[in-house]
């Protein structure tokens, strides 16, 4: 019989015995004005920055819980998902002893992050068809394969990975599985948030950078159940998440018809992408997209790259990237940005 998921048999025990550190505004809150604070060494004079920020993003989370239909207790912040993957890093993962398990072509900070922290990186590539190749990911995994990292939809390939292969990984994987969700705004398919409650080991990630058009602030998300939540909330800096970047994810999060609006429009500008791509000489294919994205197989990547540049329009060159040979990722622009990358495309020789 398969034991039953704990997770505490994958904290690492220097964070399990680790004691918090409790900064003024965890000892003290208070909503009234009149009340005089003299406990956080901040500076007194009034500028609407002075006070360090709640840090625990109270107001922010209940907006963003009700919006999900998760509980507050699920929710953590971080300075960009980078952050909020490296804390996962250094709360599961024993340096020099551990092992994560990433499906290339991928996202690369999740290599460097497993260096960063002296952690092994176990490499499954994505099968033909850019999909987890289930057996193998399984076979590779051993009792010190803490993380199995996925990135659906995919970056740099666009597309988002079978639910089926994902309930396998989640069943049979013994360690934790993260999916990291940037791109899920522009997919029909539906967040993983949903099943939390039914995967005790499932992480997912998600970020304000894309959809929202907030990159600027770095906010990243993390959802899990309420025991790894308070496993990462113990190792996370005090004031991680900033006063401004609190107020703007605020704004953007309460405008949700601006999102969807904005969604669509890329949505739509994507679709002319696609068409318009399928008239360039030289495009060998055009993989499906469910990101602000597309990528591009085209003759001879590193030459189209360089031509683009001078032309003033810049794209990423993926061609270094496994199973991305002579690939070249398009962000989605606005309409004047996307005619002038297709004008260009079409003078190229």
């Amino acid at each position: 019989m398969k034991k039953a998921f704990e997770i505490n048999d994958l904290v690492r025990d220097n964070v399990k015995d680790l004691e918090p550190y409790s900064s003024a505004r965890d000892e003290y809150t208070s909503t009234v004005d009149e009340m005089v604070f003299l406990d956080a060494n901040e500076n007194p004079n009034e500028n609407g920055l002075n006070r360090y920020p709640d840090p625990h993003q109270r107001r922010l989370k209940s907006l963003l819980a009700a919006q999900k239909g998760v509980d507050e207790s699920q929710i953590l912040f971080g300075n960009g998902s980078d952050e909020v993957l490296d804390l996962i890093f250094r709360a599961f993962c024993e340096p020099k002893v551990d092992n994560v398990i990433t499906l290339p072509p991928t996202y690369g900070m999740y290599k460097v992050l497993a260096a960063t922290n002296g952690i092994a990186c176990r490499e499954v590539l994505l099968n033909n068809e850019f999909q987890p190749d289930t057996n193998k990911i399984l076979k590779i995994a051993d009792a010190q394969s803490k993380l199995l990292l996925m990135c659906s939809p995919n970056n740099p390939t666009g597309n988002s990975f079978e639910a089926n292969r994902i309930e396998r990984l989640l069943t049979d994987f013994r360690g934790l599985v993260v999916i990291d969700e940037a791109y899920i705004d522009f997919s029909t398919n539906q967040s993983w948030v949903k099943n939390l409650y039914r995967y005790p080991n499932l992480i997912v990630t998600q970020t304000l950078s894309k959809a929202y058009g907030m990159a600027g602030i770095r906010l990243g998300i993390c959802f899990a159940s309420e025991k790894i939540i308070s496993i990462l909330k113990k190792i996370k800096p005090p004031y991680n998440v900033n006063a401004l970047t609190q107020i703007k994810a605020f704004e953007g999060l309460s405008d949700q018809d601006l999102v969807t609006r904005q969604v669509n429009e890329i949505l739509a500008e994507r679709g002319k992408m696609t068409l318009a791509l399928e008239e360039i000489p030289f495009a060998k294919h055009i993989y499906s997209s469910d990101a602000n994205f597309i990528l591009l197989k085209v003759d001879d990547g590193n030459l189209r790259y360089n031509q683009l540049l001078k032309r003033g329009v810049v794209v990423r060159n993926r061609s270094s990237q496994p199973m991305c040979d002579n690939t070249l990722r398009i962000t989605i622009g606005t309409p004047k940005e996307n005619k002038k990358m297709i004008q260009a495309l079409k003078e190229l020789k």
